[in-house]
């Protein structure tokens, strides 16, 4: 990784042992910042659908995706059934989820945040330091919309700076400050396409969004793919997670929220993150809320 990244960190910054990250940014003051955008109580919700795929095989099952983030198998309980359960296999970071990624996710140097040796933090017995522990009281926060493409999307392969940050704050009218969960719009769902390629953050936006103190990001689109830069080809995880600590919401719907953003002519809302308790993991899905 180049040198001139070391100054992007937050190794340290709240001690050798933290595993909240930049949500330690999120103060009793930010909260109640927060809940002073809930006026109206208006609720959009920045979660993907997801239609679960069958487990099923054979020619008579359904057909499903090559690569579902969640499976479904029924059970009828009783002849004849007296009710109905499942079993449901989730891949969380499947990029058609939307989930929440945890600290230990990505290991930068065989460490992970905020400098544990990754021999430490995760064993055969389990995720020990970094996992979606740190998740258990939820988030709550105020979160602002940068829309980066009004009423488009960005160019294909396009590379976001900070100054494409600054020019969504501006257009927005709502300055981000610390503590802050910063939503990006782009325009975009998550393609493999090479022919199509991606657009995502730079080393320079994820630099802006360590200036600002964002506590989380959650955005239609992350690091580019294929990556836009070699050396650092996963610039919002490798920096933004692994380096600064800060949670990640991949995957975010956030096209109902643009529009609501518009009708309004606000682009701050309270911001509820409610993950599952599920502890020693390394990413969990959620559904975030966007209330007015």
């Amino acid at each position: 990784m180049p040198d001139n990244i070391d100054r992007l960190t937050n190794w340290g910054r709240w001690g050798a042992d933290d595993e909240l990250g930049t949500l330690n940014l999120i103060t009793d003051v930010t909260r109640a910042r927060a809940l002073a955008e809930a006026r109206t109580g208006r609720c959009v919700s920045l979660a993907r659908p997801i239609e679960p795929a069958s487990m099923m095989g054979g020619p008579f099952a359904p057909p499903t995706p090559p690569s579902p983030p969640v499976q479904q198998a029924m059970l009828y309980t009783g002849t004849p059934p007296m009710g109905m359960a499942e079993v449901l296999v989730i891949t969380p970071h499947n990029p058609g989820l939307t989930h929440l990624d945890a600290l230990v996710h990505i290991p930068i140097d065989g460490h992970v945040y905020p400098g544990r040796p990754l021999a430490e933090a995760v064993t055969p017995t389990g995720v020990h330091h970094g996992s979606t522990t740190a998740f258990a009281d939820g988030v709550l926060t105020r979160g602002v919309l940068l829309d980066l493409a009004p009423g488009d999307r960005l160019p294909p392969a396009y590379s976001v700076t900070g100054a494409d940050l600054d020019a969504a704050e501006q257009r927005g009218g709502q300055r981000l400050e610390p503590g802050d969960a910063l939503v990006v719009r782009g325009g975009w769902a998550f393609s493999r396409d090479p022919a199509n390629p991606m657009p995502g953050m730079t080393v320079d936006a994820v630099a802006w969004m360590r200036q600002r103190d964002v506590s989380v990001y959650a955005g239609d689109i992350g690091d580019a793919h294929p990556p836009v830069d070699p050396q650092v080809p996963l610039p919002l995880h490798m920096i933004g997670l692994a380096r600064l600590g800060m949670p990640l919401i991949d995957g975010a719907e956030v096209e109902e929220l643009a529009a609501v953003c518009a009708e309004l002519g606000r682009y701050a809302f309270l911001l509820s993150i409610a993950p599952p308790r599920l502890r020693g993991a390394t990413g969990v899905p959620v559904n975030p809320q966007a209330i007015f």
